[in-house]
């Protein structure tokens, strides 16, 4: 791992943007009727990103005539796609204008390439042209650039919701006023992929076991992904969501991408508990976004606990 950004850092990332730039969203919307109630509608939506690759989204929107926060669940290393994620309370949709994207590869976005579970991460890594993860970071971004001409969205509060892409969407892109992010693959990817077991670290441990003398070669790719490079130009507010202190990306792990975050930063070591790390998420996911007085949306079951 480098010290310092690594050379053409600024220019990989360039090309990307240049290479949308030159793709039209040409996005194409179909409402949903039996995903939708009197309270929201839902949609799908195809745009298309680079390559040109045709993506599929699920976008809801809330049944007033008032603009609306937006959550953005970017697209995440799992197979399945879901409108909004599993164990989310359904009433999120009655108050924000949310959009969930199927990057290259996952269910719905998965012709021509349907990816592996495991296998997506490490997909390509043969060179930084051919590594599908460049795809996938403009998937991304391209999702972002849609959503922000919808007349529904406040464009005041959009909060990018997910794992390591949430980070570098709001790196690349100032119109993320808001973070959740629960980082899991791109920070340091290689020095921490080599002290654990687990998916989806392991991968590009298990990449680098088959294909040992690709690992100077493969070090150099992962480095434009690794999210301490990217840190300094994230301005929004962000959560993190830390693992417990002996695991993985813990407080402690993660304390140097946390200070070089231009943006505020509140950290959150999991309590190895899904509702007490989910209750905290949405008790500051609300404040930020409806206010201080507003409560919290969560499940049911949890709401005797808000």
């Amino acid at each position: 791992m480098t010290k310092k950004t690594p050379p053409g850092f600024k220019n990989f990332w360039d090309s990307v943007d240049e290479d949308l730039a030159h793709i039209p969203i040409a996005a194409e919307t179909e409402h949903i009727p039996m995903r939708s109630t009197e309270k929201y509608d839902l949609y799908g939506v195809r745009i298309t990103s680079v390559g040109p690759y045709r993506l599929f989204g699920y976008l809801s929107v809330p049944k007033t005539d008032e603009i609306h926060p937006a959550i953005y669940y970017v697209p995440k290393n799992a197979s399945v796609h879901e409108i909004i994620p599993q164990g989310t309370a359904i009433a999120v949709r009655e108050h924000y204008v949310t959009f969930s994207l199927a990057c290259r590869g996952m269910r719905n976005s998965d012709k021509p390439y349907a990816a592996m579970y495991p296998g997506q991460l490490t997909d390509g890594l043969e060179s930084a042209e051919s590594y599908v993860y460049r795809g996938i970071v403009a998937d991304t971004i391209r999702g972002l650039e849609y959503i922000i001409t919808r007349p529904e969205i406040d464009k005041d509060r959009i909060t990018a919701w997910g794992n390591d892409n949430a980070l570098l969407l709001a790196a690349r892109r100032k119109q993320i006023t808001h973070v959740v992010t629960q980082p899991a693959y791109l920070f340091d990817t290689i020095k921490n992929s080599a002290t654990t077991t687990s998916y989806p670290l392991a991968e590009f441990s298990d990449y680098l076991r088959l294909h040992p003398e690709r690992t100077s070669q493969v070090a150099e790719i992962l480095e434009m992904y690794n999210l301490r490079w990217h840190a300094p130009y994230i301005k929004a507010k962000t959560l993190v969501r830390a693992s417990e202190r002996e695991g993985i990306y813990s407080p402690s792990k993660l304390a140097e991408m946390n200070e070089m975050i231009a943006g505020e930063v509140t950290i959150h070591e999991s309590e190895r508990s899904s509702f007490k790390d989910g209750l905290f998420a949405e008790k500051w996911l609300t404040r930020e976004m409806l206010g201080a007085t507003a409560t919290p949306i969560v499940p049911e079951h949890w709401q005797d606990f808000v």
